[in-house]
């Protein structure tokens, strides 16, 4: 309470411009929470709370975790008196880069910068708050996970601003690739995002192809062909070029030019490409995934360009790159980055203008044209099914060739989310089956798991096709391959009764996304969630029947065991049938998993035949 008081009159004598005594200054910075400082050891003889006080322990903080809080001063702000998003940048890169380190021991290096959504602006005065921690370390590389927030200190109001995932390589001397140590997860949420890191490094694997399959597969754009450009402003008039002198304060501790630097200089030739667009002040929304292609050095010229690719109704794409060149600006070029951000114009109540229409130029501007058209349907998908939350994305999200890869995402991230969740309750054990239940607000999940004398990827191999389940689980009738989507993930139609006496048949159209362990410890997964398809409407003859979230996990307890677990979260009209059996474990889920036990231990055979014919 002595701090916090103290706290407020070291504010109003700052804002008095009055002299404050270098001792009250260090005795109010020590006494503020959330310092990255390490804590001071107790002296001897100092005072020992008593058992029993008031005030409890802290829970452990994760080692990695790094907090940055930044009052917002006037030189940080742009014409609105709001934090510039290039000065926000440096210091998300700055914060996540020290969490890195703090993890690797050794220097680190920005490789890329996932999508990031802003959600509000922050005003000077206000104080940005910025939390980072190493979500899972690779072999040479780890995702950092950064949560940006304001705070009002007047008011004492607290918003988000956004979320977003780094991601850092670790460097040994002369540049060399340095082997991390593994990562252990301690709090649920850690757990959480510990798994689904893996599933997020897939997807920025795959990102540019998404782009290209997309590209490839739509019909021929007619809209440049049949529009009128009358009215649009061509496309050149936006174009920016400018050229940075890579300084000593720009780079970061290693010599290398600091990539929130890079990430800021991006930011201001494109709000200035954006401004020649609208003839206003622009507002960022978003920024596509930002990936370093190489470094640059102090004494580089960096050359940033900029231009509007394509505006729709109330927002426009501006395409920006880095290109870096030493003293010889005849010298080819090393490209350093690319992204593609997102802005507005709002009016006086805060509402997004409608933007002119832009006039790509022949050749290359038509064609990032059409990639802007591409990229927003993709970024809309991903948004809509990567960023909510379970409970708002609608069970049967329709399946396209835009948002596949994020379907995949989501198919896999919600099982692995359900699996890391702490609260399951043993709810009964026969004949070696275990069933957990786990309730939470409108879901009732459970889990059901056994020990199979079978190598994992086995049973793997088995549980992941569905159209062999009707061999161990009666409720099944047929299972139709639909699509093949890629190796990994295939489209069913499966038909099942949900009780056996019943008459009328059911019928799903599921995703099936299957993934191998990422790295020692990580299980086997099969997920399962429901899509629509237009090829398969909902028929008279069947109810149609939707999955949210369920699968397997499989883990290798052994060379010869493994223990294999089913996940569901249960929808309204399967509540009945779940709780029943909760009840006392009935013989009808007893007696599936037994099946399906015998199913594992009788195809086993088989497999180990084939691999050794092959």
């Amino acid at each position: 309470r002595a701090t916090l008081l103290l706290s407020r009159c070291l504010l109003k004598m700052v804002k008095g411009n009055i002299i404050v005594p270098e001792e009250i200054l260090n005795f109010c910075c020590n006494g503020l929470q959330g310092s990255t400082s390490p804590p001071r050891a107790q002296e001897p003889g100092e005072w020992e709370e008593a058992p029993g006080a008031m005030a409890s322990p802290l829970p452990a903080r994760n080692p990695t975790e790094v907090q940055m809080s930044q009052l917002v001063l006037p030189c940080h702000t742009n014409h609105r008196n709001e934090l510039s998003t290039g000065q926000l940048l440096k210091w998300i890169d700055t914060t996540a880069c020290l969490s890195a380190e703090r993890h690797a021991g050794c220097p680190c290096v920005t490789a890329s910068m996932d999508d990031i959504y802003f959600e509000h602006t922050i005003s000077v005065g206000q104080v940005v708050n910025i939390k980072a921690k190493v979500n899972r370390a690779f072999n040479s590389s780890m995702e950092v996970g950064i949560q940006v927030s304001y705070e009002d200190l007047c008011s004492g109001k607290h918003c988000s601003i956004c979320k977003a995932y780094a991601t850092f390589v670790a460097q040994g001397p002369s540049g060399s690739k340095v082997k991390l140590k593994p990562l252990t997860p301690q709090t649920e949420e850690e757990k959480i995002e510990y798994s689904i890191a893996a599933e997020r490094r897939r997807m920025r694997l795959v990102h540019k192809d998404t782009l290209k399959d997309l590209l490839t597969r739509s019909p021929p754009d007619t809209e440049l062909e049949t529009r009128d450009d009358s009215g649009a402003v061509p496309a050149e008039k936006t174009r920016v070029e400018s050229v940075e002198l890579v300084l000593p304060p720009h780079a970061n501790h290693q010599g290398n030019t600091f990539g929130g630097q890079i990430m800021a200089w991006m930011e201001n030739v494109a709000t200035i490409a954006a401004s020649r667009l609208c003839h206003a002040h622009p507002t960022l929304r978003a920024i596509e995934m930002f990936h370093f292609r190489g470094p640059s050095q102090v004494g580089d010229r960096l050359v940033l360009k900029a231009i509007v690719n394509n505006a729709f109704k109330n927002s426009m794409e501006v395409g920006v790159s880095a290109e870096a060149y030493g003293q010889e600006m005849s010298v080819s070029p090393r490209h350093i980055n690319s992204a593609f951000m997102t802005f507005e114009v709002l009016d006086q109540e805060g509402r997004p203008r409608t933007l002119p229409m832009v006039a790509p130029e022949p050749g290359d501007g038509e064609r990032r044209y059409r990639e802007a058209s591409a990229r927003k349907k993709i970024r809309l998908d991903r948004k809509y099914v990567v960023s909510c939350k379970q409970t708002e994305v609608p069970l049967s999200v329709p399946w396209d060739q835009s948002n596949k890869v994020y379907l995949s995402y989501n198919n896999v991230s919600a099982l692995k989310t359900l699996v890391a969740k702490a609260n399951w309750a043993l709810a009964r054990e026969k004949e070696k089956v275990r069933m957990y239940t786990l309730e939470e607000d409108k879901f009732l999940s459970f889990r059901i798991e056994m020990s199979v004398c079978i190598t994992a990827s086995q049973a793997f191999s088995l549980l992941s096709n569905l159209w062999r389940r009707h061999e161990w689980d009666s409720h099944y009738v047929s299972a139709e391959l639909v699509q093949k989507v890629d190796d990994d993930d295939m489209i069913y139609h499966v038909v099942s009764r949900m009780h056996r006496q019943e008459s009328k048949l059911q019928d799903f159209v599921i995703l099936a996304s299957r993934r191998k362990p990422c790295s020692k410890g990580d299980p086997y997964v099969v997920a399962f969630r429901s899509v629509t398809l237009p090829t398969h409407p909902p028929r008279a003859e069947y109810t149609r029947g939707e999955t949210l979230c369920s699968g397997f996990c499989i883990w290798p307890e052994s060379e010869e065991m493994s223990k294999v677990a089913y996940y569901n979260q249960a929808m309204p009209g399967y509540l009945n049938y779940v709780t029943t059996n909760v009840a006392g474990l009935s013989s009808d889920i007893c007696a599936t998993f037994k099946a399906c036990e015998k199913f594992l231990l009788k195809n086993k055979e088989d497999l180990i035949s084939q691999l050794q014919d092959f």
